[in-house]
C-alpha cells in the first residue's frame, strides 16, 4: 500500500500492517471497477460480502453501493473503529480465524492484506471457507518482479518506510533481511497458496499502480506514466506490476 494524505496514527504499524488506503482517488476507482467485473452477480442488492483486512473502511464504503450486507474485519482495533462510520457489520478478527460460518458469503475482498499476516496459507483457506460454492475471492498482493518494494525496508535495525528500489529482485536470505515485515509473490509462490483448496482460478494476472500522488503533483506526467503502465498490461511485461490480481471460485468437492 503506498503512502497516501493522513494522520500519523495511520503509519503507526507501518512497517508490521501496512498503511490502508486512507483517500479515494482513480487508482482505487478502477480497482473497484475489477472486482465489481470479477464478482458479475455475486455483487448484487442481496450479496453478502467480506473485506478481508478492511482498514479504515474505504472499500466497505464502496462496496456498500451494491448491497449493505458489506461486513469488514481488521486486526487493529482503531482501524476498526474508523471503518464502523461506514457500516455497522465491523469488528475486529484475524484473517487466520474468521469468525463466520462455512458457506457464508457470496463474495470476499482481500485488498492489499495477505502479505501482512501471520500465515498466508492459512488466510487463504479461511476466505474460501467462508465463501459459498460458487462464491469469489478476489485477492490483491505485492509482486516479487515490480521494481519496488512500496513498504519500505530496515537497515542497520532501523525501519524506513517509502518506495526501495530492487529490494525485491535480490535472493531470498538478503531480500527477507531488508524486508522481514511483509511478503511479496511471485506467480508461482501465489498459486503454492491454493494447493489443496476447492477452488478453480477465473483470472491471474498482475496490474501497475495509478500513480495518483504522480498525478497530483504533475498531472502531465502522471497521466503518461498511466498510459504507458496500463497498456504494458495487455503484453508479457505484465509480469513487473505492482500487485496480482487474482480471482478465484470455490468449487463443490466431489
Amino acid at each position: 500500500m503506498s503512502r497516501q494524505t493522513g494522520t500519523a496514527e495511520h503509519f503507526h504499524h507501518a512497517d508490521t500492517r501496512g498503511v490502508p488506503s486512507l483517500v479515494w482517488r482513480a487508482g482505487q476507482e478502477r480497482r473497484l471497477g475489477m472486482i465489481r467485473q470479477a464478482a458479475g452477480p455475486r455483487l448484487s442488492a442481496d450479496s453478502r460480502v467480506l473485506v478481508d483486512g478492511c482498514g479504515v473502511g474505504m472499500y466497505v464504503r464502496a462496496l456498500r453501493q451494491f448491497t449493505p450486507w458489506v461486513v469488514g474485519l481488521d486486526i487493529e482495533p482503531e482501524r476498526v473503529a474508523q471503518s464502523a462510520a461506514h457500516s455497522p457489520l465491523v469488528q475486529v478478527a484475524a484473517g487466520e480465524n474468521l469468525p463466520y460460518p462455512a458457506d457464508f458469503f457470496d463474495l470476499v475482498l482481500s485488498h492489499e492484506v495477505i502479505e501482512h499476516v501471520a500465515d498466508d496459507a492459512r488466510t487463504v483457506a479461511e476466505m474460501v471457507r467462508v465463501l459459498k460454492p460458487g462464491g469469489r475471492a478476489v485477492i490483491f498482493c505485492p509482486n516479487r518482479w515490480y521494481p519496488f518494494e512500496t513498504h519500505g525496508h530496515y537497515w542497520r535495525g532501523q525501519y524506513h518506510f517509502g518506495n526501495t528500489p530492487l529490494i525485491n529482485y535480490l535472493p531470498d536470505p538478503l531480500r527477507n533481511r531488508l524486508a522481514p515485515h511483509v511478503r511479496a509473490y511471485t506467480p508461482a509462490g501465489l498459486r503454492r497458496l491454493l494447493v489443496d483448496l476447492p477452488v478453480r482460478v477465473v483470472l491471474h494476472t498482475q496490474i501497475f499502480p495509478g500513480y495518483d500522488n504522480i498525478v497530483a503533483r504533475r498531472p502531465a506526467l502522471g497521466r503518461v506514466l498511466r498510459r504507458m503502465t496500463y497498456a504494458l498490461e495487455k503484453t508479457p511485461l505484465r509480469v513487473l506490476g505492482l500487485s496480482h490480481f487474482l480471482v478465484l471460485e470455490k468449487v463443490a468437492r466431489s
